[in-house]
């Protein structure tokens, strides 16, 4: 691996080949949980849509067989997750990995204070797709998470050399969401 990759490639990657769209060039801080372009990352914004997990129908959580009826949706400015649950969102941006990249998603330190974890994910080699985004909140109150703000960051690490299989290869199932994403097996 050639290493972790600076503001600079950042921007021409997003600029000239569409690697984020859209695209914030500076970090927005005032009055807002950051995000946009920081020194070697790029922070996402969370969507105003929700998937906020609730046991009213006493539903088992399957990753072989989602049953939709294990959430609710809303659309909101502000979601509220209550304590010790779960939460589905989506980036604001769209993300186009080359073949030569992997990044790493991972939370933001500000709401890591307050008990909200985001999931670790990698976006793989060409990978493409809005990112659905897992909230966990693991205080006893409720947590309230900011659409339209900073949520994780994105760091982007450049290969010396191309892999060999790529997860559009793969034809990876996670490839091209455009929403929020559920759970899934592949059936190959």
């Amino acid at each position: 691996m050639a290493g972790i990759k600076n503001d600079a490639w950042i921007r021409k990657m997003a600029l000239e080949h569409n690697m984020i769209h859209p695209f914030v060039e500076d970090q927005i801080q005032k009055g807002v949980i950051s995000y946009g372009l920081s020194s070697y990352g790029y922070d996402l914004r969370v969507a105003d849509v929700f998937k906020i997990f609730t046991n009213v129908y006493n539903t088992v959580i399957d990753p072989k067989k989602f049953d939709e009826r294990s959430f609710v949706e809303v659309r909101e400015q502000e979601c509220f997750i209550p304590a010790n649950s779960f939460a589905l969102a989506r980036s604001v941006e769209k993300f186009t990995i080359p073949r030569n990249v992997l990044a790493i998603c991972l939370g933001k330190s500000t709401y890591a204070r307050c008990g909200i974890i985001v999931n670790v994910t990698p976006f793989e080699p060409e990978w493409t797709g809005f990112v659905t985004l897992e909230i966990s909140n693991t205080t006893p109150l409720p947590a309230k998470i900011y659409a339209g703000e900073g949520l994780a960051q994105i760091l982007f690490f450049e290969a010396d050399q191309e892999c060999e299989r790529s997860y559009a290869d793969k034809k990876g199932k996670y490839q091209n969401q455009k929403g929020i994403t559920l759970a899934k097996v592949s059936k190959k």
